[in-house]
């Protein structure tokens, strides 16, 4: 994990709001309100989605979901991502709230090691095993940024939907108050069941509660675990 800022955070700013309709390939289709920021500590251009009638709901739902092009855009099966940004569009425009679209693909280490690290992962290291292998923290995430987001929307005592115990530890150092924190749906197949099996063993995801029995590891080769070299992977 990240070294975990703490305490109060500099401002952030809201840069412009645009109405988005917004449809998905199961034909759910809502509206959103997409908001861009200035100020924000990693200059990343991350967004939110403003759903449902937030200023009316008591305490706001709001979802801290890390970009996945590999999932969000091309339905990828190996993880859980597009399943959970659909499930969060839906909960969040009943229940008032935002969505926040943070720019930290492969938790954190980028498209191009991302797919390095399933390279590795078809080898036989799990999730974490990899980035690590890449020279990357296992979750390299850092929430900073977020915490900016909500203080500027007014949103600092929420309702998290997640089932990562960091992202509520990381929001509450940085002044945000998580009422509640509420777990999504489990979306478990069978090319994504060890993936989620070691989110929750190695990444302290609250699965088991939702559901989620023991599966198998994934196989690991008898000989040395591949690195970046023994896979071509140049220039890092």
């Amino acid at each position: 994990m990240a070294d975990r800022p703490t305490g109060a955070v500099q401002a952030a700013a809201i840069r412009r709001r645009i109405r988005i309709p917004l449809r998905f390939a199961d034909g759910y289709s809502t509206t959103s309100t997409v908001i861009s920021f200035t100020g924000l500590t990693d200059a990343r251009q991350h967004v939110a989605l403003e759903l449902g009638r937030p200023a009316a709901a008591r305490r706001p739902l709001v979802r801290l979901h890390s970009e996945c092009l590999t999932g969000d855009v091309f339905g990828s099966q190996r993880c859980d991502c597009g399943p959970q940004l659909r499930e969060a569009v839906e909960r969040i425009s009943k229940h008032g709230g935002y969505v926040l679209y943070m720019r930290q693909e492969g938790r954190g280490i980028g498209l191009y090691d991302k797919l390095d690290a399933y390279a590795l992962q078809d080898r036989g290291l799990d999730t974490y095993e990899a980035n690590l292998k890449l020279g990357h923290r296992a979750d390299a995430r850092d929430y900073t940024s977020a915490a900016q987001m909500l203080h500027a929307l007014g949103a600092s005592r929420i309702e998290l939907l997640s089932n990562n115990p960091d992202k509520g530890a990381q929001l509450a150092r940085l002044g945000i108050t998580i009422a509640r924190q509420v777990p999504t749906t489990l979306h478990l197949t069978a090319t994504n069941a060890a993936y989620l099996a070691t989110k929750a063993r190695r990444g302290g995801h609250d699965l088991l509660g939702l559901g989620l029995e023991r599966v198998a590891e994934p196989h690991r080769p008898a000989g040395p675990l591949a690195g970046p070299a023994d896979l071509g992977f140049e220039g890092r």
